[in-house]
């Protein structure tokens, strides 16, 4: 089944779904030494602000786990035939032009010859309390976490556009998630699925962005630094 069509099935039918983030360019020990997490969340994503051992990273999860493979790519340098699918991600509040369109129109034919599932997302920088690479790389000005009224736009504005998926990021590390209340008015705005991820470091803020409307939660800084505590966090 498209991994798109899974997502959005699963969104139909209110169930909730974790993916965890993987950097390859931050150690890979602690999966490697117990893989058996790797089949726990419903979906594995790739990818990063700067890194590029994408290739090597792929080709080693898909000998440890049966899960979805999903590249997250920060630039065009990010790709592997050997993923599952890629979520084709423009930054909508980035205030350079390459990060909206102009990285996807250089990256397109390498894209289309990938011959992997592509799925257009797009993604959201909400202020979580400190800086992030993510906004750093992207040059984007993260919205402030009270602006529901601006997150809603571009959200919807995601969805007219075609996107498939938005999701929502506080960047990794950050000092505190998104809010539930800009969570919730965005889902009751759009009718694709929702992703929301960053500075989710407890198994209870993460049931608060499910319930407040996420279809997904991403995890990947706290997992770096306590894989054990993965089954905490499922849905």
């Amino acid at each position: 089944m498209d991994r798109l069509i899974a997502i959005q099935q699963a969104a139909r039918e209110r169930r909730k779904l974790l993916a965890v983030l993987i950097d390859p360019d931050k150690p890979l020990t602690h999966w490697l030494r117990q893989p058996e997490l790797l089949s726990l969340p419903q979906l594995l994503l790739v990818g990063g602000s700067t890194g590029t051992r994408i290739d090597d990273c792929i080709r080693t999860f898909r000998t440890l786990t049966t899960r979805p493979l999903l590249l997250f790519p920060g630039n065009p340098a990010q790709l592997s035939p050997d993923a599952d699918a890629l979520l084709y991600l423009s930054v909508l509040n980035s205030r350079n032009p390459d990060m909206l369109v102009g990285l996807h129109i250089r990256a397109a034919l390498a894209v289309r010859d990938l011959r992997i599932e592509t799925i257009p997302m797009g993604y959201i920088l909400i202020d979580g309390g400190r800086p992030s690479a993510a906004a750093r790389v992207a040059d984007a000005q993260p919205l402030p976490a009270s602006d529901i009224t601006g997150a809603v736009s571009m959200a919807v504005a995601a969805q007219l556009l075609g996107k498939q998926l938005v999701y929502l990021e506080a960047g990794s590390g950050a000092a505190h998630p998104v809010p539930a209340d800009l969570i919730r008015a965005v889902r009751s705005e759009i009718d694709i699925p929702l992703l929301v991820g960053g500075g989710i470091c407890s198994p209870e803020q993460a049931r608060a962005a499910w319930d407040a409307g996420a279809d997904i939660v991403v995890i990947g800084n706290h997992f770096e630094h306590s894989p054990e505590q993965l089954p905490l966090f499922l849905p």
